[in-house]
């Protein structure tokens, strides 16, 4: 079996796995708000991890938060800096091409605040225009809330040039909000080098416990409560730590840092995959091709040929693959993100990513080469527009 939905969803490491079985066989289980020392135990196990993952990400102790992940990390960012934004800050500046939780919670403060949106042009690759961006901060510098452009795309696995973005609203002195969900845990990542103001992970995301995950804020007196309780992540997130899955996130983490040179293996044998790949079918489209990508990421497109009877066929060989986002793979039409970038119908409708971790190579893409040029080869007999 090959799962390769990692974009969607990493399984459990190996390292998280054994780390549980014996964590599971200790006695320190307490609410780790609790004065007595066993909950002073707990406490002290979730500041070590808060230590330790926060110097993986380049920042400092006190500039990251534990929640649930990314999709409450980003509500806590946009409750703290939109419900309290000034009057004169109504503007908002995004892309076209964001996780499907950024045009939700924009859309609700548009609808309670009056918030504007702008979007940044992208290219056909689904770069965004750094001309774009700096014409409309340049414009509207003075009334900007907040700048949201994603660090890498969850779909094609395009990387954007986060750091120069952060420098133009350094220029413009605009905050910015970089979702690095899909960036943590697949690619390097410094919180203090990127300059960035807003960063999110979830634990899912790089092999740790579903469920949990954090915040990283340059000016963590900017954050606001948002989940109401105790003194809990210094009165900025209410509620009994999920310890246990904090410590699976600084073991993934880790694991991250001990093996993140495999990425360039893994990168090599993704672009000799999809080298083959194009020459077997010529009409083959890989999706953001021509620009940085996700070493491990690849979207692909057989025009007319459905995504999901390609997915059909591959789970048959035992190979798990997504037609898109994996929250949004039950919808057989053109992502937004795809229409953004100019992509058709034809096309659009065709596309399965591939998404393997630092731990695959190229063993796993000869098992899916061979996988696709069956299902391909069948279903280009009986394409069906």
């Amino acid at each position: 079996m090959i799962y390769a939905d990692y974009n969607g969803s990493a399984p459990l490491l190996p390292s998280v796995r054994d780390y549980l079985k014996k964590r599971i066989d200790t006695d320190i289980y307490a609410n780790p708000n609790a004065i007595h020392s066993i909950g002073q135990k707990v406490f002290q196990g979730i500041e070590k991890c808060r230590d330790v993952i926060a110097g993986y990400m380049g920042c400092y102790p006190d500039q990251l938060y534990f929640n649930s992940g990314s999709s409450e990390g980003i509500s806590h960012i946009f409750f703290s800096i939109l419900e309290y934004a000034p009057q004169n800050k109504n503007l908002v500046i995004t892309s076209p091409i964001e996780h499907v939780v950024i045009p939700k919670a924009l859309s609700f403060y548009q609808e309670r605040r009056g918030f504007k949106i702008e979007k940044v042009e992208i290219d056909n690759n689904g770069m965004i225009r750094i001309e774009s961006l700096e014409r409309l901060l340049k414009l509207n510098a003075d009334s900007i809330a907040l700048v949201i452009i994603m660090a890498v795309n969850n779909e094609t696995g395009v990387i954007q040039p986060y750091k120069q973005i952060a420098e133009l609203c350094q220029k413009y002195k605009v905050e910015y909000f970089c979702d690095t969900t899909q960036l943590i845990g697949k690619g390097e990542f410094s919180f203090e080098d990127s300059d960035v103001d807003y960063a999110v992970c979830s634990g899912h995301k790089v092999g740790a416990l579903p469920g949990t995950g954090f915040v990283m804020v340059k000016e963590p007196t900017k954050l606001k409560s948002h989940v109401f309780g105790s003194t809990q992540e210094k009165s900025l997130r209410g509620g009994t730590q999920n310890y246990i899955g904090v410590e699976t996130l600084a073991i993934a983490l880790s694991d991250f840092q001990s093996n993140k040179l495999k990425l360039e293996n893994l990168k090599e044998a993704r672009l000799k995959f999809e080298a083959t790949m194009k020459n077997l079918f010529p009409e083959l489209v890989i999706i953001g091709d021509k620009v940085p990508r996700l070493a491990g990421t690849t979207l692909m497109s057989y025009p007319g040929i459905h995504g999901q009877a390609v997915q059909i066929e591959l789970e048959a060989h035992d190979i798990f693959v997504t037609t898109s986002a994996a929250c949004a793979d039950n919808q057989p039409e053109t992502s937004a993100v795809l229409k953004a970038m100019g992509i058709n119908d034809d096309v659009g409708r065709g596309v399965i990513r591939i998404s393997l971790s630092y731990n695959h190579g190229a063993r796993e893409y000869s098992i899916i080469e061979n996988a696709l040029k069956s299902s391909y080869s069948k279903l280009i007999k009986i394409k069906s527009y």
